[in-house]
C-alpha cells in the first residue's frame, strides 16, 4: 500500500509540475509508469487553473467586459499557467510539418524551438478560435458558461491520454515526451474520454445547453487529436512532446467551439 501510495504521489507531483506553474515538490522516481498516471491524471492536475479560469471569465461576465475580451484574457491566464508550453508545442508541430516531407529534416526543425511563418500562422488560429468561442459562450450562456470553460480546460487535457496510448510510437528516443510515449493502457485512455465527455454534459446541461452537445463537442476534439496524431505517426514515424502540446490546445479549441455553436442550436 505503501508503494503504490509513493507511485500515486510521483505522478501527481509529475502531471501538477509538468502541466502548470504550480511550485510541488519533485516526485523520487521518474518512470514509464508513473509517466503513464500522470497522463491519465492530467485533466485533474489542471483543475486550479481550471479554477481560475472560470473565476476570470464569471468576473469578466459580471463586469459585462466585451466576449472577445474576455475570450482573450482566459486565453492569457492559460497560456501563463501553463509557461506557454502548448502553445509552443503547437507552433513548432505547424513548422516541422511544413518544412520539409523529410522525416529527419521536420524533426530538427522542431527541436529549434523558433517560431516560423507556419508556427505563427497556427497560434494566431487556433488562440483565435479559443478566444473567439470562449466570448461565444459565454454571450450565449451568460456566468454559468464560465463553469463550462473551466470544465473545457481539463477536459482538454485527456489528448495526453491518447497521445501517450501504448502502441503508439515515439518519433525520438531523446526529448521531453520520451518517457511518456506508450505509457497509457488502452482501458484507461477510453475512461479519460468516457469521463470528459459524461463531465462535460453535466456542465453544458447546468448551463443552459443540452446535455447532448458536451459530449459531441468532447467527440469532435477526440477526432480532431486522432487526426493530429495520425499525422504524426505517418510525417514524423511517431508522437513526440510537441504534438502533445498541439494536441492539447487543439482539443481545447475544438470542445470551445463545440458547445456555443450547440447552445445556438439549441
Amino acid at each position: 500500500m505503501g508503494a503504490e501510495a509513493g507511485v500515486l504521489r510521483d505522478a501527481w507531483r509529475l502531471a501538477v509540475g509538468t502541466l502548470t506553474v504550480l511550485r510541488v515538490a519533485p516526485p523520487v522516481v521518474v518512470d514509464r509508469r508513473r509517466a503513464g498516471i500522470a497522463m491519465v491524471l492530467a485533466p485533474l492536475a489542471v483543475a486550479p487553473l481550471a479554477v481560475l479560469v472560470a473565476l476570470v471569465a464569471w468576473g469578466a461576465v459580471e463586469l459585462d467586459v466585451a466576449p472577445l475580451v474576455t475570450g482573450m484574457v482566459v486565453v492569457g491566464v492559460l497560456a501563463l499557467g501553463t509557461r506557454a508550453l502548448h502553445l509552443d508545442g503547437l507552433a513548432d508541430l505547424a513548422d516541422g510539418l511544413t518544412a520539409s516531407y523529410d522525416r529527419e529534416r521536420s524533426l530538427a526543425v522542431m527541436k529549434t524551438g523558433t517560431a516560423g511563418p507556419a508556427g505563427v500562422a497556427a497560434l494566431v488560429i487556433v488562440l483565435g478560435l479559443q478566444a473567439a468561442a470562449t466570448g461565444s459562450l459565454l454571450a450565449s450562456t451568460g456566468a454559468r458558461g464560465a463553469v463550462v470553460v473551466g470544465v473545457a480546460t481539463c477536459v482538454s487535457r485527456a489528448a495526453l491520454s491518447l497521445c501517450c496510448l501504448r502502441g503508439v510510437p515515439g518519433a525520438r528516443a531523446d526529448g521531453l515526451g520520451s518517457t511518456y510515449v506508450g505509457s497509457v493502457a488502452p482501458v484507461l485512455t477510453v475512461l479519460v474520454w468516457i469521463l470528459a465527455a459524461a463531465v462535460a454534459g453535466v456542465a453544458v446541461s447546468w448551463a443552459g445547453v443540452g446535455w447532448w452537445h458536451g459530449p459531441l463537442a468532447v467527440a469532435l476534439a477526440l477526432a480532431a487529436v486522432c487526426l493530429v496524431v495520425l499525422r504524426a505517426v505517418r510525417r514524423l514515424g511517431g508522437v513526440t512532446g510537441d504534438v502533445f502540446g498541439a494536441c492539447v490546445e487543439i482539443a481545447f479549441a475544438v470542445v470551445l467551439v463545440g458547445v456555443p455553436v450547440g447552445a445556438g442550436l439549441g
